[in-house]
């Protein structure tokens, strides 16, 4: 690759009908400043396509991270519903396990009360049967000759 030092350093011979020296050196220092800011903007694009060239990099790891990082979530919320479900699961399970111990429950209370109000009913049957005995046999007591001749008694009694 040429350099502004081997643009400066050049040396021309000499011709007899040759160009003029003061403009060809002229027009070489010319040369080698604009090959020098082109040097000087080939560096700095260099150090720019290095600079951007690390930011991909690392906007491509950083993407893969992203990607990666996605991935668990969905992962981690496919667990989370799965979890959810199971859990859901068991709970409605455990509900109708406690629904059905308060339906034998309540059954066994209803016949225990069942028989409870057959025995009640039984009871007062044979009270009101023994009732309505007594009840007779005091009316039969009242009606009978027995009762209207200590009546008759009592009052001679209180008549003498």
């Amino acid at each position: 690759m040429l350099t502004p030092l081997d643009i400066h350093n050049k040396e021309f011979g000499r011709s007899l009908r040759g160009y003029n020296e003061d403009e060809v050196n002229e027009f070489l220092d010319r040369v080698i400043k604009d090959y020098e800011a082109l040097i000087r903007e080939n560096r700095l694009l260099e150090e720019k396509v290095a600079t951007l060239e690390d930011r991909l990099t690392h906007f491509q790891n950083l993407e893969d991270t992203l990607s990666k990082s996605i991935i668990v979530a969905q992962e981690t919320a496919e667990e989370v519903k799965a979890n959810a479900r199971k859990e859901a699961q068991l709970i409605i399970k455990e509900a109708e396990k406690n629904a059905d111990r308060i339906v034998n429950e309540s059954l066994v209370k209803s016949r225990k009360m069942a028989m409870e109000i057959d025995e009640i009913q039984k009871q007062a049957s044979v009270f009101r049967a023994r009732f309505k005995s007594l009840v007779t046999a005091q009316l039969e007591l009242l009606e009978s000759e027995q009762w209207n001749h200590l009546l008759d008694e009592k009052t001679i009694r209180v008549e003498e």
